[in-house]
């Protein structure tokens, strides 16, 4: 196991498409999966009875949800002198009652002993995320494939990777605590605003140079400010823990629920409104001009809009001198709302950090004349086909600076 990759999280996963009989019910009541050499590579040849096992179901638009069970692994011709048959059998659960043939089936055990099923829709961005994740061949067939991360290729925890992995509800393990005393000096023990916090991780991070590499920069900036966030978050969730929540001496679960939302509410809009400040010091760096949150037809307000909200309401202005990009740091179903900003911008830009986003989203994008904008370092996470047609940050930048050169 290394610190800060793959083999941190996972010992070992086995993949593959299910089959109509794994999947439904009505073809097979046994709940269980044939013990081949992949399966029996992560879990050994000893019985185990009744372990901990993680049911995670992943549908598109990441909308997913688990349960907590139990398994059995075990010889079904244990007491046979010359033959084995191992066989992995679990419990009825939702997660398997929703899965459909050829959906992919993901086994990945953790360090700690614990397995995770993971079944994930098919042709699903998920899908493309975990095949990336886990190297996992594209045209997986229903036979299970093994990767081992302790003793075989590991992977390094980056941007993309920390994005899936807290997508499947993993906390990153976070080695440095250097800079807690200073987050805790400087923010007195309080959240910041976005703003404030944004430049706080710029400045700590003092060696990016956003001129020479703006997707580096992005990125970069994005995952340091991601780790001073919760070291900060990590010490004042843990204060109000240690609190408690009590009312009337009887436990307060209503407080608890309304703080756990709150938590993960924070995290989802913080790292929103991040994306756009650090966006927004690149934009200044490169000396483009630029409104955030302009106001165009019915009230609709782009992320940003090039070269600005006066030139945008000149019907004498060309359009062609014109541009929008929408900021979405995950794109699930939301990215249709970009189409009806900007009335006047007929080729809409959107700019995301969602790795492996699926053929079918990315397709329906083309057709509305929407172009995706990720950071470079994240185009290896889209299938070949698919990377032709993306544009990196360095790209969309230099787009904006041709449409302002008659301007300087």
């Amino acid at each position: 196991m290394k610190q800060g990759f793959l083999s941190e999280y996972f010992v070992g996963v086995t993949a593959k498409r299910l089959t109509e009989v794994e999947a439904n019910p009505d073809k097979s009541n046994q709940h269980e999966f044939n013990g081949v050499k992949p399966l029996k590579k992560l879990l050994g040849e000893e019985r185990l009875t009744d372990f901990p096992v993680r049911f995670v179901w992943m549908g598109e638009e990441n909308e997913g949800f688990s349960e907590d069970s139990l398994a059995t692994w075990y010889d079904s011709r244990e007491h046979h002198p010359t033959r084995s048959e191992f066989r992995l059998y679990f419990r009825s659960n939702p997660v398997m009652e929703i899965a459909a043939a050829d959906d992919l089936l993901i086994i990945a055990r953790r360090p700690s002993g614990e397995l995770l099923i993971i079944v994930v829709a098919k042709d699903s961005t998920v899908e493309n995320q975990m095949l990336w994740l886990f190297g996992v061949p594209v045209q997986i067939g229903r036979g299970f494939e093994y990767r081992d991360f302790e003793n075989g290729p590991d992977m390094q925890v980056d941007f993309a990777a920390r994005f899936i992995l807290e997508e499947l509800g993993i906390e990153i393990e976070e080695p440095e605590a250097d800079r807690l005393d200073t987050l805790l000096e400087r923010f007195a023990g309080l959240f910041p605003t976005t703003a404030v916090f944004s430049e706080f991780a710029r400045k700590t991070l003092p060696d990016i140079a956003p001129l020479d590499d703006p997707d580096a920069a992005i990125l970069a900036w994005m995952e340091h400010e991601e780790k001073l966030f919760r070291r900060l978050e990590r010490h004042i969730v843990a204060d109000r823990l240690e609190s408690g929540f009590w009312s009337d001496n009887e436990a307060d679960v209503d407080g608890f629920i309304k703080f756990s939302l709150s938590v993960q509410n924070r995290r989802k809009s913080r790292t929103g409104y991040a994306l756009e400040n650090h966006l927004e010091e690149i934009f200044r760096a490169f000396e483009l001009r630029y409104d955030r949150q302009a106001v165009t037809e019915n009230n609709s307000k782009p992320d940003f809009l090039f070269p600005g909200a006066i030139e945008y309401q000149n019907e004498k202005y060309p359009s062609s001198h014109l541009s929008m990009l929408g900021v979405k740091s995950t794109c699930k179903d939301r990215w249709r709302q970009v189409l009806s900003e900007a009335a006047r911008i007929p080729n809409k830009h959107l700019l995301t950090l969602e790795p492996g986003i699926s053929e079918n989203q990315t397709n329906e994008m083309l057709a509305n004349r929407l172009q995706l904008v990720l950071p470079r370092g994240l185009h290896i996470t889209y299938r070949e086909d698919q990377q032709k047609w993306l544009m990196d940050l360095s790209g969309f930048v230099r787009h904006i600076q041709e449409q302002q050169k008659h301007e300087s």
